[in-house]
């Protein structure tokens, strides 16, 4: 019987360290360079329709589309607009494979009253009217075949200078958020367009300190927008030096709920969203810059939420992954980067690690994070000079 006893504690010694031990920590894989697709200066963000990606931009300071596959062949190539200057900031990808790209174009000229100076152009030269960000106040909506045929335009002219920064797609029209900006304005706005192209009333979100980065569209048609604000909205006030923000807004565009993520003496900005409520974004106080990553209910109640060393912006995928410039050790992976390095991390349904990629140091610039069907995550990024696509490494 002692015997027997010996034994047992030997073998409760023998496995009970093991049982007990660490977890072992996650190795982070590289990402696999896929192709570049352009300069930091002309490239301002990529979707995917079908196989293809469709890259959007401002080139020669005009509006652009083109679409290239995954070895960087360029398939076509689209000038969105004929004015001296507009932008193209924002797309979504319909069912079909169609692409809808959100801009900015100038107001149309107004004649001068009167008879107008002759200029002094000694030389008859050719001088084009020149066009200012300012100008830029007609939000601008194009749609594009996935075979990069201009099906329509559409427009609304506004009282400032607008700069669209994402759109929400369903079956009754297009949702377009982004920013207004004037001599005594700093807002955020959303509108709608309806399938027969008629936009709504615009609503102005905030008035002196407010910015909406990022909208998705509910499972009961209303809208939840993120951004931030150094200001009251609907009644909420702010808190820290300036709030990430969560709005939702009824399919009629009022505001029904602001829930504000604040921090003392600090900054908080929600970069993105996701259908899934998968919100990522900035935390700032001092010298000191976190990435946040947050899981919400539809209730808009946190179920999970990390933060990390490094700095935004902060794009989330799905209900799973998060891209970042990461500049610090994170105690799940086998990781310490002596340099700001993108970075890739997946999280399980719970909020756990599962796995991590990263981008080659000198991408210094995060220009976003998308899911393809055919590639799985992917990941583009900017050195100074190019504009990369990166995938997961599955060799």
């Amino acid at each position: 019987m002692k015997r027997l006893i010996a034994l047992f504690v030997i073998a409760f010694l023998v496995i009970t360290p093991s049982a007990q031990a660490a977890p072992k920590k996650i190795v982070v894989n590289p990402l696999k360079l896929l192709t570049t697709i352009g300069s930091p200066t002309e490239v301002s963000g990529v979707v995917v329709s079908g196989k293809n990606f469709i890259v959007f931009g401002t080139q020669n300071s005009k509006a652009y589309a083109r679409a290239v596959d995954s070895n960087g062949n360029e398939l076509w190539k689209l000038q969105l607009d004929q004015s001296q200057a507009s932008i193209a900031s924002a797309a979504v990808v319909d069912s079909v494979g169609d692409i809808w790209i959100a801009g900015a174009t100038p107001a149309p000229a107004v004649a001068p009253i009167g008879t107008p100076t002759a200029a002094i152009n000694p030389d008859n030269a050719n001088v084009p009217t020149s066009t200012f960000i300012g100008d830029l106040k007609v939000l601008t909506i194009w749609k594009i075949s996935s075979g990069g045929a201009l099906i329509s335009t559409n427009s609304l002219p506004m009282s400032n200078s607008i700069l669209p920064t994402s759109m929400a797609l369903d079956d009754s029209g297009l949702a377009i958020v982004g920013s207004i900006a004037g001599e005594k304005i700093n807002a955020g706005f959303i509108n709608f367009m309806n399938t027969a192209g008629l936009f709504s009333k615009t609503l102005q979100i905030g008035s002196g300190s407010t910015s909406i980065e990022s909208v998705t569209r509910n499972a009961d048609k209303t809208f939840t927008l993120v951004g931030s604000s150094g200001e009251t909205i609907a009644g909420k006030k702010l808190a820290g030096l300036i709030d990430g923000v969560i709005i939702k807004v009824t399919k009629s565009l009022k505001i029904t709920s602001v829930v504000r993520s604040s921090i003392s003496k600090g900054k908080r900005i929600w970069n993105s969203t996701t259908p899934s409520l998968l919100l990522g974004g900035e935390v700032v106080v001092g010298n000191k810059s976190e990435v946040a990553v947050t899981k919400f209910s539809s209730r808009y109640a946190p179920t999970w939420t990390h933060r990390f060393a490094g700095t935004g912006p902060a794009f989330t995928t799905g209900s799973t992954q998060l891209l970042f410039l990461s500049n610090g050790a994170i105690p799940e992976l086998v990781w310490n980067p002596k340099v700001s390095t993108a970075l890739l991390i997946t999280f399980n349904s719970k909020g756990v690690i599962s796995a991590a990629e990263s981008a080659p140091v000198g991408q210094r610039l995060l220009v976003g994070s998308l899911e393809a069907k055919d590639l799985g995550p992917v990941v583009v990024t900017s050195s100074p000079d190019l504009v990369s696509i990166f995938v997961r490494n599955t060799r």
